[in-house]
Formats: structure tokens, sequence, C-alpha cells
């Protein structure tokens, strides 16, 4: 029998999965560009710094099998930041085709999650992804899987700035999210802001590499065009064994200081 009250049985089950979550068979397509440095200075929310060099990523990916539900689509878009030298993605936006991939998304680490309609497709050597909200495709890619980058310094940069690892069988990506809730009062929040460190562990069975064609616009509620595309660095295909480990709140943040960089989770219809 069902119930909205779990027993101390399935407590303990769910503790077990609380460890990691896991993505088998993943697709994924990744592109990265460089971009600006003031636009990546200007959206960063301290304590996070820009890095040397102003680098941008997004990919799209189907989860065909997960630990946490049906399978899903997800797609997302980053600008590349450091902490104490550590250095990682921070995630602007993130689109989900599932409830519950949103929720466990937004609830555990913070990422700024919304539904939206995705796709990737792979013929031969070509794939194309896409991902579309409020009837405006934000962001769409195009890679000819060729085994060659837009730039023949892309590999060298992607290993300097830690977005490749020198063993492609296994490699780790950090990323960085700010975990905050609206206050019931209606503004401010619950408790101080808190960025969140969150490790991701890709073991491909499949990796290849390619130049790219990426496409980004914006909406009021979606701006990802605001991360413009300077130079297109090329994109990588994966079918991959994927990892998400367990978050730390690495800082915390002053509320009022925060709160111009807190809206990435909703769409806010503000009226003129």
């Amino acid at each position: 029998m069902y119930s909205f009250k779990k027993s101390p049985s399935e407590i303990e089950k769910i503790k077990k999965q609380w460890n990691k979550t896991t993505f088998e068979n993943s697709k994924v397509l990744i592109a990265f560009w460089e971009t600006k440095s003031e636009i990546i200075e200007n959206l960063l929310p301290p304590p996070l710094m820009p890095t040397a060099e102003p680098l941008a990523l997004a990919f799209i990916a189907h989860y065909q099998e997960s630990d946490f539900g049906l399978p899903c689509y997800e797609g997302a878009l980053f600008i590349r930041a450091q902490l104490n030298g550590d250095k990682g993605n921070y995630c602007l936006a993130m689109h989900v085709s599932d409830d519950m991939s949103m929720a466990g998304g937004r609830e555990y680490y913070g990422f700024p999650k919304k539904i939206a309609n995705l796709g990737i497709n792979r013929e031969e050597k070509e794939a194309h992804a896409w991902s579309e909200r409020l009837n405006t495709r934000l962001l769409d890619l195009k890679a000819n899987l060729t085994g060659k980058f837009n730039d023949t310094n892309t590999i060298k940069k992607l290993m300097h700035n830690g977005l490749l690892g020198s063993n492609l069988k296994e490699f780790e990506t950090v990323n960085f999210n700010y975990k905050h809730f609206i206050s019931p009062e209606g503004f401010g929040f619950d408790y101080k802001p808190r960025l969140i460190r969150e490790v991701t562990v890709f073991r491909p069975q499949v990796l290849e590499m390619g130049e790219v064609e990426i496409t980004l616009k914006s909406t009021i509620h979606d701006p990802w065009g605001e991360i413009e595309v300077v130079k297109p660095m090329g994109a990588i295909y994966v079918k991959s064994n994927n990892t998400m480990l367990r978050g730390e709140v690495v800082a915390e943040l002053d509320s009022e200081e925060f709160i111009p960089y807190s809206f990435l989770k909703w769409d806010w219809y503000v009226s003129e």
C-alpha cells in the first residue's frame, strides 16, 4: 500500500540513493566558445571570480536511464568561474523535460531549472541539439564531428582551463550554483543564499570532437543571447555513464547583495 508518509525501511532505501545520482547511456552534445570578459564579470555573483579566459559552454543531453525516474532531456548554459583558484562552471540557466528532474536539481543543488522542449539528433557525422521555451529556440547547436575543433588551440585551452582532463575515459566537472528560497513574505530569502559546489563524473564510452555552430537567442524570461559568441571553439559528443556526487556549501552571501543575481529560476512578469 502506498502512503504519503514513508516507513522506516523506505526511508533507509532513500538515504542510500541520496549518496549519488546516476545517468546511464547518456547522449550529450557540449559546445564551447569564447565570450567577453565584461559579460562574465557582470554576471558572476560574489564570491565567484572570472577565470583568466572568458569561456562559456552549453550542452543538451538525453538521459536514457536514471535512478530517479523516466528518461528525460536536459540542457544548460554556463560561464567559467573560480573560487579561490578552484575552477568550475557557474550555471546561468538549465532546461529540462521532466518535472522530477527539475525538482531534484533545484532542491538539492540550486540549479536554476525550468521546463522546456529539448532535442538531440545524430546522423552519421552531424549532430544537432536545441532547447525551446515559450515559442523561442533559445539554444541551437550544430556540430560536424570530423575530429577537429573550430580552433587548433581548443584542446590546449580546454585542458588548461580544466574543462577536459588528460584522461578522457573518466573526468570530472565542477559546477557552482546558488541555493536560495524566496521568503513567504514575498521578497528576500528564507536564509542567506548559499554557494553550492557540486561535482559530476563522466565516464564516456564514446567521445567525438568537431566543429560547431552556436545560435543563442533571448526572451525577457530567458536571456541566453546575453552570453555573446565571440569565437566558437568546438564541440564534443559523448555517450556516457555519468554520476552526480553530493554537493557541499562553500560560502554564504549577504542577502541584499545577492538580490540582483537571484532571478534565474522564475519567469518574472513585471508591468511597465
